[in-house]
Formats: C-alpha cells, sequence, structure tokens
C-alpha cells in the first residue's frame, strides 16, 4: 500500500512538472554573422524613400576606420517570406504601414533567442522615415549592444587563464584563449591576436590619477600618452619605428560610463613612424577615484587590404568585459 501511494505521489509530481515546462516558450538559437541585420520591409517601400531611409541609418560609415565601410550589413526580406529559418537572425528590424499611431518599438526574443526586434510602424511613409530619423541612435545602439553581448558569448566558450592581469593591475577583463601576451611589465600589458592578415592588439596600463586632467585639452591629452606608450612599448619591423596617432585623421572623443566608472573613449587611426603600418584604434581611459589611477584599454587592428569593422567589434567587445577592484 505504501509503495502505491508513493507511486501515485510520484506521478503527480512529474505531471505537475510536465505542465510547467509545457506553458514555457521554447526559443530556436538565433543566427546571423556579426554586424548583420535582417530588414524586413516590401520591396517598393525598399526601393524608395523608406529603403534610402534605412539604409542611411544602418549603412552609414563608421567613423574612425581607415577605408569606408558601412555600421552594419543589411538584408533586406519582403514580409511575405519572413517565416521560418528566415525569423531567427538576431538582429531584426521590420517596417510597418498600417493605420494605427506611429511609433517605434524595441522587443527581445520574439522568434528566437538571443535576438533583439525593432518595429517600426506609420500610417504614411513619411511617419516611417521620421521616426528612423529620429530614433537613429537608439536603433544602433541597440543592434551594436546585441552584437557586442554575442561576440562576448561566443568568446566566453574558450576564456584566457592569465593570472598576472589581475594581480598586476586588479582587472579583470575577458578574452578567447587564442590571445597571447607579447609584452608585460608591472603595469603594461600587450596581448595580441593572429588573424588571417595581420593582427589584433590590446594594451591595458594604468597611469597616475593626475595624469589626465578634463579640460579642453584632454583628446591632446591622451593621444600624447598613447604616443608615448606606443614610442616605448610597442616597436615596428625596422629601427627607430614605433606606434604613433595619424594626424591626418581627427580623433572622435565621447565620455561613456564603463564598469559603472565615468571613462573617456577616443577612436583614431595609427600608424607606424618609419614604416607603412597603420589601422583604427579604440581607447578608453577609466576614472577609478576610489584607486587615484586611471586605466587604460585601447584596442587597435593591424589587418591590411581587408575590412576591419568586425575585428574592432571584438575589441570593443572585450574592453566592455572589464571590471575594476
Amino acid at each position: 500500500m505504501r509503495y502505491i501511494i508513493f507511486l501515485a505521489s510520484l506521478l503527480f509530481i512529474i505531471s505537475c512538472g510536465d505542465k510547467k515546462t509545457s506553458n514555457e516558450k521554447f526559443y530556436l538559437d538565433s543566427s546571423g554573422t556579426i554586424n548583420n541585420v535582417s530588414v524586413v520591409v516590401d520591396n517598393q517601400l525598399w526601393a524608395g524613400s523608406v529603403g534610402e531611409a534605412i539604409r542611411t541609418v544602418l549603412a552609414k560609415p563608421i567613423y574612425g576606420l581607415p577605408q569606408e565601410e558601412p555600421t552594419f550589413t543589411i538584408n533586406q526580406i519582403p514580409p511575405a517570406v519572413f517565416s521560418g529559418f528566415v525569423t531567427k537572425n538576431r538582429t531584426v528590424l521590420k517596417i510597418e504601414m498600417n493605420n494605427n499611431k506611429a511609433g517605434i518599438g524595441v522587443s527581445k526574443d520574439v522568434y528566437a533567442k538571443p535576438q533583439k526586434v525593432i518595429v517600426v510602424s506609420g500610417k504614411t511613409k513619411q511617419d516611417i522615415i521620421d521616426l528612423i530619423a529620429k530614433n537613429e541612435t537608439k536603433i544602433i545602439e541597440t543592434f551594436k549592444n546585441e552584437e557586442i553581448a554575442e561576440r562576448q558569448r561566443q568568446m566566453a566558450k574558450s576564456p584566457h587563464k592569465f593570472k598576472s592581469i589581475q594581480e598586476k593591475l586588479g582587472v579583470n577583463i575577458k578574452f578567447q584563449s587564442v590571445y597571447r601576451i607579447a609584452k608585460e611589465t608591472d603595469n603594461f600589458f600587450w596581448i595580441r591576436k593572429d588573424i588571417t592578415t595581420g593582427t589584433t592588439n590590446l594594451m591595458i596600463y594604468e597611469l597616475p590619477f593626475d595624469a589626465i586632467k578634463r579640460n579642453d585639452s584632454v583628446v591632446n591629452q591622451i593621444i600624447k600618452i598613447r604616443d608615448s606608450i606606443g614610442k616605448v612599448y610597442i616597436e615596428g619591423p625596422v629601427e627607430n619605428s614605433y606606434m604613433t596617432t595619424q594626424n591626418a585623421y581627427t580623433p572622435f572623443h565621447s565620455e561613456i560610463v564603463l564598469n559603472n566608472k565615468p571613462t573617456l573613449e577616443t577612436k583614431g587611426v595609427w600608424n607606424v613612424k618609419n614604416a607603412f603600418m597603420g589601422g583604427p584604434f579604440i581607447n578608453y581611459a577609466i576614472e577609478d577615484k576610489m584607486n587615484k589611477r586611471w586605466v587604460i584599454v585601447e584596442g587597435f587592428a593591424f589587418a591590411p587590404s581587408v575590412g576591419k569593422r568586425n575585428y574592432m567589434l571584438e575589441l570593443e567587445a572585450i574592453i566592455k568585459s572589464i571590471k575594476l577592484n
């Protein structure tokens, strides 16, 4: 009798568990290459002013790259064929013409996981064009943040095991085990990864808190610092050659929050003095008041004759994984 009661109780528990899981939505894994956006829009709209507005935002050139490259690669899909596997792209922009109120919405994991879907709807073409232009920053940041998160997820599958960065700088930063430490001192690290046509690189180091002063010359201060670091630590292929900043390109500068700390972001182009080498860089100066210092993390790529957009996204994804003690 006790066995029958136990068996009945077990079956009841299992059936309750089945009922609970049956209500949960099952998501297929999202797909798509990095920086590729599916745009679901009618062919006629795509060929006209609405399509032009979309391309102006999603395909605008990225500032700071030596060659012109679009922010995203676009794959246009007519609504009639947007079903099944086609819906599983990680980033989707949908354009809807209807008689309801015009608006823009962002949804998470609609057809797959992880995924971001932005829907822009309006009564007229002009409604949609205006919404796309007005929300340009929001659209780009939503998709870019999703791509950074995806690259971080991919790299987490094969994490590095270097302990000296944490021990010497009090910094936890995540990157793949394929990266190697090319140069290391008590307060400086040069980390590299070989790619098909060159290398991707990271520099991590610290400076005294008074090394950077917040004033009108802050960009010049950062460039001067990175040039001095390049001269000491990043040697070129021939004698008396070293990394410096390309003066022909005006650096892009902004202030962001990274790891809950005020951070100075600078993008530009580097080259090697006395050698024909160069490429893009992205530099973050993190204000660490608690430890009375600045932590500098920079990514730069050397990839001649090929696109550098995705390499720089990977470096940005690594940098934005940083945690300071």
